[in-house]
């Protein structure tokens, strides 16, 4: 009899065992993996999917697209590379930092602060195993020696892996932008640094230093095979991954490789986007083979619009326009700045062939980040992040889910978005399309510009100097996001440095 009592309390306790295993089994896989794929210098209009007339017909990105949620209203939080990434990874606009305009360079030192919560760092922090492969461009702290002159082949500080990624293999910044190395977690992958030197036209890149182990055609293969492999990696071992992917493509140097040149019937641009496409088709894939594809979570966008190095001319004579039917592009305040391709896919939780005309913005990835994972952020973590995921699942709010957004040009310039209202203040792009801040001035152009873009999506009404009571409540509603720091409901937080409305 005591025998089989203790036979039955083991088997009892073996039950038990199993349970709380399966249980812990389930809640660590109910979270999804995250794959964030960045686009450098994409248009809106350059996807077949959300441009009827594109002459760039992208067959991986439109098949995500019938698998998932477009979203038709998505915006970079900056017209260029840098401030978007930041905003992207902090959940926080950019000019709140140092950087008031423009972007860093190869040797500037890190815009993150260490201590600020991340995309990456909560995700850690629930579980994930992190990882960043791809364009930087947010700094990185090389060293230098006695001399003050940098010594590349020392530890590098504050690299991705300071701010939350388990593992980086990265490029410093943009691929026309020395220095030219891969950087694995805290250091150059060469064993040599020479000089490359300048190129020009679409495969423009500037001279600099370049590691003996880095070609500039090779740079985005590369990374998509640094990226499968990780997902491979964390499938075998059943981990739940986030992989930021932010790709050095299409911009310049716009380097098809041979399987691509000539595929996309307009120009080398077109040829190249087709590259970025099949980089989508490989990470589909990889997710696939590796049986992990259901619950993963993909979002693919841009940081901002498509440069005038595509050489628009070329382009629109072929019928295409990057833009879609947005003015201007890359740099500018315009829409064509900073309305950018947005798909998402997951399937365990998307509805497939839906689409969202929600305005949203790339600071919200923390804040959505941080609902799929049930966790909460403080009052001075993502100041500017809202959480999407009721549009994501097609939840009706019966509001928008933000209040306001907030645009900014390379040169600085502000506008903000309310519902079907658009102030900017600045009377010209506030960037490289006409006309450019000098000409504007010249011009003597009214200092600020409205639009109404359920009726003039192309904004070519500017009805400012009629709307002067709106012009009043939009501006006090942007003075109040720059005095509180954020944009987001919560305490005053501060910015860094003295932030200006109204450009000179």
């Amino acid at each position: 009899m005591i025998k089989m009592i203790r036979l039955l309390t083991l088997f009892i306790g073996l039950v038990l065992s199993i349970t709380s295993c399966q249980q812990k089994k389930e809640t660590e896989t109910e979270h999804p993996n995250i794959v964030y794929i960045l686009a450098d210098d994409l248009g809106y209009g350059d996807l077949s999917c959300l441009n009827d007339s594109s002459k760039i017909n992208t067959p991986n990105l439109d098949k995500l697209a019938g698998q998932g949620m477009i979203f038709t209203d998505a915006h970079s939080n900056s017209a260029v590379c840098t401030p978007t990434r930041y905003g992207t990874l902090t959940g926080r606009y950019a000019w709140r930092t140092r950087l008031k305009s423009g972007v860093l360079w190869g040797t500037d030192g890190h815009l993150i602060n260490p201590e600020r919560t991340t995309v990456a760092s909560l995700l850690k922090k629930n579980g994930y195993q992190t990882a960043c492969i791809g364009k930087w461009h947010l700094g990185l702290d090389f060293a230098k020696d006695s001399t003050d002159t940098f010594d590349f082949f020392a530890p590098i500080k504050n690299t991705p892996n300071t701010i939350g990624f388990d593992y980086s293999f990265i490029i410093p910044s943009s691929l026309d932008i020395p220095p030219y190395f891969y950087v694995e977690n805290d250091r150059i992958t060469a064993t040599q640094i020479d000089t490359v030197d300048k190129m020009a036209g679409k495969a423009f890149w500037r001279k600099g230093l370049c590691g003996n182990d880095f070609k500039h055609i090779e740079v985005l293969p590369k990374l998509t095979e640094k990226a499968v492999g990780f997902i491979t990696e964390q499938s075998k071992i059943d981990k739940t991954f986030f992989l930021y992917l932010p790709l050095p493509a299409p911009h310049t140097p716009i380097l098809p490789t041979e399987e691509f040149q000539g595929k996309s019937n307009t120009n080398e641009y077109g040829d190249f986007v087709l590259m970025v496409d099949d980089v989508v088709r490989q990470i589909v894939q990889a997710l696939k083979e590796n049986g992990v594809a259901e619950n993963t979570l993909i979002i693919f966008t841009s940081d901002n619009g498509c440069s005038p190095m595509a050489d628009f001319a070329e382009l629109e004579g072929l019928g295409h326009d990057p833009s879609y039917v947005f003015r201007g592009h890359k740099a500018d305040i315009f829409e064509g700045g900073h309305r950018v391709p947005f798909i998402t896919k997951w399937p365990a939780r998307i509805n497939a062939g839906t689409s969202s005309s929600e305005i949203i913005c790339a600071t919200d990835l923390l804040a959505t980040c941080s609902a799929i994972v049930g966790d909460t952020l403080n009052n001075d973590e993502g100041e500017d992040s809202y959480n999407i995921l009721p549009a994501l699942l097609g939840q009706k709010t019966g509001r928008p889910i933000r209040e306001a957004i907030v645009h900014h040009s390379v040169n600085g310039s502000f506008s903000i978005r309310k519902g079907k209202w658009k102030l900017e203040f600045c009377p010209g792009s506030g960037g490289w399309s006409f006309p450019r801040p000098k000409k504007a001035k010249e011009l003597e152009l009214f200092p600020v510009q409205l639009y109404n873009l359920e009726e003039d999506i192309a904004e070519e009404n500017n009805l400012a100097e009629s709307n002067p009571k709106l012009v009043k409540e939009l501006t006090a509603l942007m003075q109040k996001y720059i005095d509180e720091g954020r944009s987001t409901p919560g305490t005053i937080q501060q910015n860094e440095g003295i932030t200006v409305l109204l450009k000179e």
